[in-house]
């Protein structure tokens, strides 16, 4: 294994590794409780352990449980982000989360993976979209300057990670994860066939099952 450990070594490259989170957007709806509170996945699918740090641009608006931790060898880890200042001035206004991911051993931030955030008065309510140009120029006048910040400014969590999991909680957790990656409902533009895309409560369920077996994955 060390051996392995060494001739891998000289791969890892600083800001080189790709990192898997889903959603890659975190959209809230003041009139929606449910949805103060949204969940982030993060996956490796490396054959070594990585450790994460969240950052943010606005860590005073959120609440961020597991700002730092570990996530096993090909397996995945749940955080939680709740937005803890819904007010109309924030309306409209472009957050940003930034993942870092690094090797156990080191120090040095090997990937990085950036997610927007943005509050919206209503889900009923949903402005009209604007085209894809006008949005990505938007989007980067509102992040380009962006700051991100420690996550000692959160209010964090911490949960122990011992053991390993068994080989079915292991598989439900692949089919939870497939449902998620699969097309909503809806979506017009998708090559894949109308009847596995799943509804927004069914992919709601294969996330709250997916955090359930990240937290029995995470205690055993």
């Amino acid at each position: 294994m060390q051996q392995q450990q060494q001739h891998r070594q000289p791969e890892l490259v600083e800001g080189s590794l790709p990192v898997f989170v889903f959603p890659t957007e975190l959209v809230f709806y003041a009139d929606e409780q449910t949805s103060h509170k949204q969940v982030l996945t993060l996956y490796n699918p490396y054959e070594f352990a990585l450790k994460f740090k969240v950052l943010c641009t606005a860590p005073n608006k959120y609440t961020v449980v597991d700002a730092t931790g570990a996530v096993k060898p090909q397996c995945c880890v749940d955080i939680v982000i709740r937005h803890r200042d819904v007010r109309a001035c924030h309306y409209g206004v472009y957050d940003k989360f930034r993942l870092q991911v690094s090797e156990q051993s080191q120090r040095k931030a090997l990937g990085r993976k950036e997610v927007t955030a943005t509050l919206r008065p209503s889900a009923t309510q949903e402005p009209p979209s604007p085209r894809p140009q006008e949005e990505e120029r938007r989007l980067k006048e509102q992040l380009a300057d962006s700051v991100f910040f420690e996550q000692t400014a959160f209010q964090t969590e911490s949960r122990p990670v011992t053991g390993g999991p068994s080989v079915l909680t292991v598989l439900l957790g692949l089919v939870c994860m497939a449902a998620l990656m699969l097309p909503t409902l809806g979506e017009q533009e998708s090559t894949v066939p109308v009847y596995l895309h799943l509804s927004v409560n069914k992919k709601l369920v294969a996330a709250y099952v997916l955090g359930l077996l990240t937290m029995v994955i995470l205690r055993t």
